[in-house]
């Protein structure tokens, strides 16, 4: 089993940002996958993170996302079917913001066999800490280049 640690950051929301995914493969070996955009919202970093991950893996294989973001991980586990039967709308009937991430989302949970877990952010996770530590030290790069 593949575990992903991910998190997203923005600086101003809207404004630049960065993502980060640590991939620990099942031999223990652990990648990691950073990358920024200089104007985008800190939800379109948090997805960002688990889509590039789940791209980075090969095949259809079992992985655990584990990420702070409620969004994130109730989008996945509560909101999304919803979604999907509604036409991409929300309960509102407004359509679904960033569908065109929750949908690579989709995608990629139904090429893999995902487990979407939440953890507390800033709690003493060394992978959390490190996955937040990564994204934003890619937003703030974000920013820097943008200016």
């Amino acid at each position: 089993m593949f575990t992903v640690h991910v998190d997203g950051s923005c600086l101003g929301n809207p404004g630049p940002g960065g993502y980060a995914a640590i991939i620990v493969s099942p031999d223990g070996i652990a990648r990691q996958i950073v990358g920024s955009d200089p104007a985008t919202t800190n939800n379109r970093m948090e997805s960002m993170a688990a889509i590039v991950a789940l791209e980075a893996i090969p095949g259809r294989q079992e992985v655990t996302i584990r990420s702070d973001s409620q969004i994130l991980i109730k989008g996945m586990n509560d909101w999304i079917d919803g979604w999907k039967e509604r036409g991409w709308r929300n309960s509102n009937g407004k359509p679904v913001e960033n569908q065109d991430l929750w949908r690579r989302l989709n995608a990629l949970n139904l090429r893999h066999r995902v487990t979407w877990v939440w953890i507390r952010g800033h709690n003493g996770d060394p992978m959390n800490e490190l996955a937040d530590r990564l994204a934003k030290e890619a937003a703030a790069g974000a920013r820097v280049e943008a200016v």
